[in-house]
């Protein structure tokens, strides 16, 4: 039996050192997924395991499509709920900013979708993770140095457990290699 190859159809740096970590190497290829699109189809969706899954279909689907017979893909999307409100990357400075003194000394879940297609024969699955982060009471100093790193700005939640946030980071309850 031939081995194929893995197609990660994400650009998180993180998701990829997870699976390296694990010994695969993936073939990767970021979709062209409008997330804001896919989110504005699901309105007024308040499920946000339902929005992440959605998302990480919707990329996984691209990427399949794009690559015909033979592939296996796997999409995978997070958004983070902290007070009911289905947050996702802030983009901006100052949403970044306002989420963490709404996160601070808090907690919230990290819902992380997952798809994985195989094009041979037309198979999906999709499932989704949960992870319960717990933040310290950072100040305000804190706050802005770290939104000044930039790191915040294009992950669901503001935040990475692998970088810079780790030590604002209490508790966490469930697997941390969702986050």
């Amino acid at each position: 039996m031939s081995q194929r190859q893995l197609t990660l159809a994400s650009a998180s740096p993180s998701r990829l050192r997870l699976l390296l970590a694990a010994g695969v190497e993936p073939n990767v290829m970021v979709s062209g997924v409008d997330e804001d699109a896919v989110v504005d189809a699901l309105a007024p969706l308040t499920d946000a395991a339902g929005v992440a899954v959605a998302l990480a279909q919707a990329k996984a689907r691209e990427v399949a499509a794009s690559l015909g017979d033979q592939a296996l893909v796997v999409g995978c999307d997070s958004v983070f709920v902290v007070d009911g409100e289905i947050l996702g990357k802030p983009e901006t400075a100052e949403t970044a900013r306002s989420r963490w003194r709404q996160m601070r000394g808090n907690s919230g879940t990290l819902i992380t979708g997952h798809c994985l297609i195989d094009t041979t024969n037309s198979r999906e699955v999709s499932a989704v993770a949960e992870t319960t982060v717990l933040f310290a009471d950072v100040s305000d100093a804190e706050v802005d140095w770290y939104v000044a790193s930039g790191e915040p700005l294009q992950v669901a939640g503001s935040f990475t457990l692998d970088g810079r946030a780790a030590p604002f980071v209490v508790r966490i309850d469930g697997d941390p290699s969702n986050v």
